[in-house]
C-alpha cells in the first residue's frame, strides 16, 4: 500500500512507527524513485526504482535500512546512482560485483591454498606466514580494499619489528603473488595489483659456504661411522647431484633410469619436472645401496621403509664430529654448483641441472675457489710478463722492490 510522500525527516520517522499488519510505501516528493518501504517485520528500508536509457531495463535497488541511512544520505545516494543510469552504466550491475568480490581470508582459503597444495612443496611455509602476519592483518578485508599504502605500511612494519629484510620480502612477495592470481582468474574487483612499484628490501644474508676438497673428505670419513646406516649413501648423493634434501629422501627406485643414467625429479621446488645425470660417483654409490623388500623408496628408512621424515640429529652429530658445525645439509647442494664452475661447466649447465627457473639463483652457486682464482691471476701476469720481456723491459717482483 502506497500512502503519501516525503518532504522532511519527520515524516520518515512517523512513517517508520506506523503499526501496520500490511506492506507500505512511501514516496520521496523530491527524487524521483526513492521510495521509503516499511516491511511486514516492521523494518523500514530505503528503495529507489528506475529504468535504464531508453527503459530498456527496469531496476529496483535496496539502499539501506532507514533506521541507519537518514532522508537526506538517502536522496545523495540515489541521485548518485539515477547520474550513474543517465550516462548508461547499470548501478545494480555495479552492486552485484561489489557483493561478490571476496574477502581476503575467502579467497586464501577457497582459492589460494588450494591451488599452491596442487604443486608446491613448501606450500606449509606460506601456510604459515599467512596464519601469522598476513590474516589477522587484512583477513576480513575485501579484496578490492587492499590499497598500495597498506602494502607498504605491512612491509615497512615487518622491518621495524625487527624482522630481517628477507622476512618482510617473502610477506610482500606472497601478497604480490595472491593478487597477479587474483587477476589471472578474473577475480571481480581486481584489476591491478596494488603491490606493483613496491620495491623489496636489499638483502645481504645471502650465506656462502663452499666444501672444499679435505673438508668433503673430513665429512665422509664422519658419514662413515655414523649411527644412520643410510647417511653413507644420503650425503654423498646431494654431494654429487646438487639435489635438494627432500627430493632425496623422497626419491623412488623407478625414478633411477640405469640405462639412460638420469635421474627424474617428478616434482621440484618449481612444481616441474626435471632430470638430473648420473656421474660415476652417483651411479656407484647407487649400485652399492641396500633394497629393502616391497619398498618403492630408494634412500628409506630402514626402520620403517618409509622416507625419513627428518634426518637432522644424525646429520647434526657427523658435521660436528668432522668440525664441520657452521655446514648445513643445503650448502652441499651450494658445493656441487661451485665444483661444476670450478670445473669450467658454464652457467646454463649448472642452472639446467639444479633445476633453475632464473639464471640469477644459479649465478649466487657460481663461486670460483682461490685456487681458480690465483691461476687466472698467474694467466694475467704471465701474459704481461711476456709482452714486457718482449719490450725488453725488466719485470721486478714487487715484493722485493
Amino acid at each position: 500500500m502506497r500512502i503519501g510522500s516525503l518532504h522532511t525527516q519527520q515524516d520518515a520517522d512517523k512513517f517508520c512507527s506506523i503499526v501496520s499488519t500490511e506492506r507500505m510505501a512511501i514516496s520521496d516528493s523530491r527524487v524521483r524513485g526513492l521510495q521509503l518501504e516499511r516491511m511486514l517485520s516492521g523494518r523500514a528500508k530505503w528503495r529507489l526504482r528506475f529504468s535504464t536509457p531508453g527503459g530498456r531495463k527496469r531496476v529496483c535497488m535496496t539502499l539501506g535500512d532507514a533506521t541507519i541511512i537518514s532522508l537526506s544520505d538517502a536522496r545523495k545516494i540515489a541521485e548518485g546512482l539515477l547520474r550513474q543510469a543517465a550516462f548508461g552504466l547499470d548501478p545494480k550491475h555495479q552492486q552485484s560485483e561489489l557483493r561478490s568480490v571476496p574477502t581476503f581470508v575467502q579467497f586464501v582459503k577457497d582459492s589460494y591454498m588450494p591451488y599452491i597444495k596442487s604443486y608446491k612443496r613448501s606450500w606449509s611455509t606460506d601456510e604459515c606466514l599467512l596464519r601469522n602476519h598476513l590474516l589477522p592483518r587484512f583477513g576480513k578485508r575485501y579484496l578490492d580494499e587492499i590499497t598500495r599504502q597498506d602494502l607498504q605500511r605491512m612491509h615497512s612494519d615487518r622491518r621495524q619489528a625487527g624482522g630481517a629484510p628477507s622476512s618482510a620480502n617473502r610477506l610482500l612477495i606472497i601478497m604480490r603473488y595472491i593478487f597477479n592470481l587474483a587477476i589471472k582468474w578474473n577475480t571481480t574487483g581486481i584489476k591491478v595489483n596494488p603491490c606493483l612499484g613496491i620495491p623489496l628490501l636489499e638483502e645481504n644474508n645471502n650465506r656462502e659456504r663452499y666444501l672444499s676438497v679435505q673438508e668433503t673428505q673430513r665429512l665422509y670419513l664422519a658419514v662413515l661411522e655414523s649411527d644412520n646406516t643410510m647417511l653413507k649413501f644420503i650425503v654423498p648423493m646431494l654431494i654429487l647431484t646438487g639435489a635438494r634434501k627432500r627430493e632425496l629422501l623422497d626419491a623412488k627406485w623407478q625414478d633411477f633410469d640405469i640405462e639412460r643414467r638420469t635421474w627424474r625429479i617428478p616434482i621440484n621446488k618449481s612444481g616441474k619436472t626435471r632430470h638430473v645425470p648420473l656421474s660415476d660417483g652417483a651411479f656407484a654409490v647407487l649400485a652399492s645401496m641396500p633394497h629393502l623388500p616391497d619398498c618403492p623408496w630408494a634412500f628409506a628408512n630402514p626402520d620403517t621403509a618409509k622416507p625419513y621424515v627428518s634426518i637432522y640429529y644424525a646429520w647434526n652429530t657427523v658435521r660436528q664430529h668432522a668440525g664441520l658445525g657452521d655446514v648445513r645439509m643445503h650448502d652441499l647442494r651450494h658445493s656441487f654448483a661451485s665444483l661444476l664452475i670450478n670445473s669450467g661447466r658454464t652457467l646454463y649447465e649448472v642452472q639446467h641441472i639444479l633445476g633453475h627457473t632464473q639464471i640469477k639463483t644459479t649465478q649466487r652457486y657460481a663461486h670460483l675457489s682461490q685456487d681458480t682464482l690465483l691461476a687466472a691471476a698467474n694467466a694475467a701476469a704471465d701474459a704481461v710478463g711476456t709482452a714486457m720481456a718482449q719490450l725488453a723491459l725488466p719485470v721486478t717482483n714487487p715484493l722485493h722492490a
